[in-house]
This record gives structure tokens, sequence and C-alpha cells, in this order.
């Protein structure tokens, strides 16, 4: 297991290969180890990797890949290759997906509810009081909240969720080894007992004003929702509503006054119907369908094996161990049925009375 990941280390490492090169290369060649070990003629025929690609893999001293393991390994940083089982289920469902990611804590990336919520750096006495209260009225629910760490309602977010005892993610530009802004770096040092902090730089990245936008479709992508509390008209966390709306996922803003600046991003959104407003909690809790108090467990259902047909019956079984509404891109991951046939079934069994769509794009047992 090591001597893979040594390799799959190495191979989002190579000068020039990108995480849709990196998939692309596993998917031909089987595994990162068997990419090394290919020859410069069979990598030249897979698409998108020409001579000199070709040629920087077969260059790659693998050395550089042992002492950044090493030095993971030294500070318990986990691992997660986009074919690992416990590689998050919802981030792998987006198409600009990371290849790898870094992982200091102990948090679960695949729990059944993950919110993110977002906005303005230049947080106003109102928003952060928002975030607290919005937080708090929440942590019934055992969700994970997911964020940037950045200064304003980022921050306010991770500090709320350690206040109430919700575990909190927050994800970062650069490599595990590099607090943003240092400021932070107590509340990240306790997210790595109550959650976790995560990012797909290697150690000794630097920080990198183009990194964050990338870092932002991770946040969205981990996530079951976005709720945007105060966005200015420009800014990263409209950049992230955006990411989550185009991976089909739910996004929620908070209103504000027509003259407030940090309201004008909020604002927009919801009047171009790209975000759901909402003004608590509760408005959350209707949208999403999570009934305050719901304990998540195993849903037992009384149905005949025999009345569905094989694929019917794995999607049920999928369902049915989740719980609670589970997300169509989840259910497709889980039964490894395709999204188009899945939707047919899915389709069928609502005819049948079987199962029922509810807001967030999920589906539930009946």
């Amino acid at each position: 297991m090591r001597e893979e990941k040594l390799f799959q280390l190495a191979l989002t490492l190579v000068p020039g290969l990108g995480d849709i090169l990196v998939k692309t290369l596993i998917s031909y060649l089987g595994s990162a180890q068997q990419v090394f070990e290919a020859t410069v003629n069979k990598l030249t025929k897979v698409p998108g990797i020409g001579p000199n690609t070709a040629r920087a893999i077969k260059k790659f001293d693998l050395k550089e890949a042992e002492e950044q393991l090493k030095r993971l390994t030294d500070k318990s940083i986990q691992l997660y290759f986009y074919t690992d089982k416990g590689y998050p289920h919802r981030l792998k469902n987006i198409y600009d997906a990371p290849a790898l990611i870094y992982l200091s804590g102990d948090v679960d990336l695949n729990h059944s509810r993950m919110l993110a919520i977002v906005g303005t750096r230049n947080a106003t006495d109102h928003g952060k009081q928002f975030v607290h209260e919005f937080v708090k009225d929440l942590a019934s629910h055992k969700l994970i909240i997911v964020s940037g760490l950045a200064y304003g309602i980022d921050i306010e977010a991770h500090k709320a969720a350690l206040k109430y005892n919700i575990p909190t993610i927050g994800v970062i530009a650069s490599g595990l080894d590099i607090i943003y802004p240092q400021v932070h770096a107590k509340y990240a040092k306790k997210m790595l007992d109550q959650g976790g902090l995560l990012t797909e730089y290697p150690l000794k990245t630097t920080l990198d004003p183009a990194r964050f936008p990338a870092r932002n479709r991770i946040i969205a992508g981990l996530s079951d929702a976005t709720v945007v509390i105060e966005a200015a008209s420009k800014g990263g966390a409209l950049i992230t509503a955006d990411l989550a709306s185009g991976y089909d996922r739910e996004v929620f803003a908070v209103p504000g006054r027509w003259n407030d600046d940090f309201s004008n991003g909020c604002n927009r959104i919801i009047k171009n119907n790209l975000a759901q407003s909402i003004t608590s909690a509760k408005d959350l809790e209707y949208y999403m369908q999570w009934p305050e108090g719901e304990e998540i467990g195993e849903t037992k259902v009384s149905l005949s094996k025999e009345e569905f047909s094989d694929e019917e019956w794995t999607v049920i079984s999928t369902i049915n161990k989740s719980g609670s509404g589970i997300h169509i891109d989840e259910i497709s991951w889980k039964s490894q049925i395709q999204i188009s046939q899945l939707a047919n079934i899915l389709l069928n069994l609502e005819f049948k009375g079987v199962v029922n769509c509810i807001p967030g794009k999920k589906y539930g047992l009946n």
C-alpha cells in the first residue's frame, strides 16, 4: 500500500501533469506504478501525453516523492488518491476534482451531511452574529461545516463550529505546513482535534493568489450545499457559489439591505435565481429536508426484493443504508450505476411510490 502511495504522490509531482492527465494515465494504464513502468512509446499513446510529458515522467526522481512521503508520515498527514475508497465521493463526482488531496486531522470526508459556509473577508458585526446563531441552530443535525479559514465569514464559521462542538474542515490554498493567515493558526490547531485541514498542494507550497479560486472548487465539491453570508459584488464567496451551482449542488444566500455593499453579491445571486434566499437555520432545514432533532440512522423499510429488478433493488438498498436523503451523485457512486440509467430507475421507483425526491437533489424512501 505504501509503495502505491509513493507512486501516486510521485505522479502528482511530475512537472506538467495536471489532474486530468493524471486521471487519464490511470484510466489507460491501471495504476500509478504502471505509469512509471511504462515505456515512452506506450505513454505517448495515452491521449494528451506528448513526448515531452512522457520523458518528464520517465526522468522523474522518485526520491523527491520518498522525501515528501516521509515528511507527511512524520506529520500524520493522510493522502487520498482519487481511486481510494476514502476519497470524498462528493468531490470525486465533480469533473475537475484534484487527483490527490492531503488531510491533517481526524474527520470523515464522506460524512452524511456536509455544509459549506462562505462570505466576505470584511464581515460586519451583524454578519458574524448571524454565522454564530446559524451554526448553533444547525448543531443538532450532526453535520460538518466546510470553509476556507480566511478572514471574515470563513473563520467565523470555523469558530462557531468549534464552539458548538461541530466538526469543521478548513480547505487551504497552500501546503499543510503553511497556515494563512497566521493569526488563524490557533483555530487551525483546534480543528485538528475537531475536524481537519485539507489541501491539494504538497508540503512547502507557498501562497499564490491564483490558487484561491482552485481552492474554492474543493469547498463547493465537498459539500451538499453552499451558504453565502455577506458577499460584495465580486469575490471568492461568489466564485464558490457559482462553482457549487455548476456542480449541481444547492446554493443559498442570506439577503441584506439594498444599499449594503456586503450584501450586493447575495442580493444579486438571489435575484438571478442562482441561490435560494434564507434568513435562518429553519429555512435551510426546510429546503434540505433536515427535520430538527432528526437522528441519522438506517431506515427500516418493508419491501420484497422479488418485486424489483436487480438494479432497482441495488438503488433501494443504497438509499436505505444512507438513513436520510442521499444525493443522486452519491447513489451513482455507491451503486456503480451511471447517472443516465439511474435517473430512469429513480423515476420508476417514484412512480411505484417507493422513493421520493426531496430538495437538494436527494432521494429518500417513503
